[in-house]
This record gives structure tokens, sequence and C-alpha cells, in this order.
């Protein structure tokens, strides 16, 4: 339905056309940063979704160590902590982790577009992966309790 404009008699569109044409001037002006659904899709496609989701606690770059890249990230949720130092080896990432309290627990690395690793740390909590492709990453972590919990980390690009 094409409205007149009380202000000048100039026809205009009507609410569903001026919206349609103002979304596809945003599209092409002001789009969404790409892979931005992907990477939505990835951080929500827990097959479990009585998670808990740990915190950043802190990123601290190592420099001047031997090896390249490297880093240590942080997180936390109540009564666990996890830290990863990773270190960049060619087009992969080396992954130690520990887990505290410590324990025999399970931990999937998920990276976006090249699916998962696992591994179960050690009766002190740590955990290594060798060859984790780069992207966008989370860690699960599957407590065995009791009570038995999962714990999710934010997404990071690794």
């Amino acid at each position: 339905m094409t409205k007149i404009d009380p202000t000048g008699g100039q026809a205009y569109p009507d609410d569903e056309t001026l919206l349609a044409d103002l979304d596809s001037m945003l599209d092409e002006f002001d789009p969404p940063p790409a892979g931005l659904v992907e990477r939505i899709q990835f951080a929500i496609a827990l097959e479990d979704l009585d998670v808990e989701v740990a915190r950043w606690v802190r990123a601290d770059s190592l420099a001047g160590v031997r090896g390249g890249d490297q880093g240590t990230i942080t997180f936390t949720v109540s009564d666990l902590t996890v830290m990863i130092n990773l270190t960049r080896i060619g087009e992969n990432n080396r992954i130690d982790g520990w887990l505290v309290p410590a324990g025999e627990h399970s931990v999937e690395v998920r990276v976006a577009e090249h699916g998962s690793r696992e591994t179960t740390a050690d009766e002190g909590g740590r955990f290594v992966l060798d060859g984790v492709p780069r992207g966008t990453t989370q860690i699960v972590i599957q407590l065995s309790g009791p009570p038995a919990r999962t714990i999710v980390t934010p997404t990071v690009l690794l």
C-alpha cells in the first residue's frame, strides 16, 4: 500500500517495503562480520545444555619464551580453575592444561569447523593435546563427581 506524505504529496512505500529497503541497505553498508552466525551456532551447539559456564580470568603473553607464540589463559567457575598454556607449533597448537582441584576428568577441546579432540587429565589434573587446529575453540570438562558436572569455557580464538 502506498501512502501520501502530508508535507509534499509525494508517494512513499508502506512499512514493510520501507523496512525491507532498510534491511537491504544495512546488509550492503554494514553487514555482520563474516562467520558470525557459525560462531554463534558453535558456541551454543552443546549436546548437554545442563552446563556451568566458566569465566575468563586472564590471558598473559609469555614474552621471550622459547618456541614462538605462547600464552596462558585461566578460566574459573565456582570451585574449579582451568589453566591452559598455548604453544603455537606450525599451523597447529599444543595445549598443556591443569585442573584445580586435580582429578582424572574428561577434557574435550572443540574447534569450530575441525571437530573435537578428547583426553583425560591425570590424577594431578594435568592434560596435554598436541596438533589442535587454530580457530574458535571451547573447552568442555566432565567432572566425574560426585556430583558429576559439565563445565564449559567461553569460546576463544586460538
